[in-house]
């Protein structure tokens, strides 16, 4: 797999997404965010994440959206999608990559990425995960979505990770 770096918020990049086989498509059209890939064989687009620099704090890049081909979900391409371009953030001198998530599948794969949840919530009902950030607070925030009216596979989820710790963080993919 290919992780690519499209271009950063100042590049104005955008990228179309079918929507039928990508969540929150529409989204990637806007130039205001940067945009960061994962190409499979032959080119073809498995993974994409929108991003930009935090309105209040200069040092913190905000992961907005990240998406997967449906047919690709539940590999760990958006995971190590996480993990390249934190690194990347990183190494422009980002102290802090956040992201807010609204369900627990997200969180765990972006825990699984190397985030904490901050014991911070959105007006809509998002957990924000930070990195870096202690990663004892795992319990805390799938705690948050026990309590939340969820679908059979999100709480059959939820159970399985019951008392669990925090997943074993995936490497950035470049090494």
């Amino acid at each position: 797999m290919e992780y690519t770096v499209i271009g950063w918020p100042e590049d104005e990049p955008t990228l179309r997404l079918d929507h039928r086989q990508f969540a929150y498509a529409g989204k990637f059209v806007m130039s205001n965010t940067g945009k960061a890939v994962v190409r499979g064989p032959r080119g073809t687009l498995l993974s994409a994440v929108a991003f930009n620099a935090d309105r209040t704090d200069d040092d913190r890049l905000r992961l907005r959206y990240i998406t997967t081909r449906n047919s690709h979900r539940g590999q760990g391409i958006g995971t190590r999608l996480a993990s390249f371009i934190t690194a990347r953030a990183h190494e422009r001198a980002f102290d802090t990559v956040t992201i807010a998530v609204n369900n627990p599948f997200a969180f765990h794969a972006l825990s699984k990425a190397g985030f904490g949840f901050t014991g911070e919530q959105t007006g809509m009902a998002e957990l924000v995960l930070a990195h870096p950030h202690d990663r004892s607070s795992y319990q805390t925030g799938l705690d948050l979505f026990r309590e939340r009216d969820l679908s059979m596979a999100e709480l059959a989820f939820l159970q399985r990770k019951a008392d669990t710790s925090p997943p074993t963080i995936v490497p950035d993919p470049s090494g």
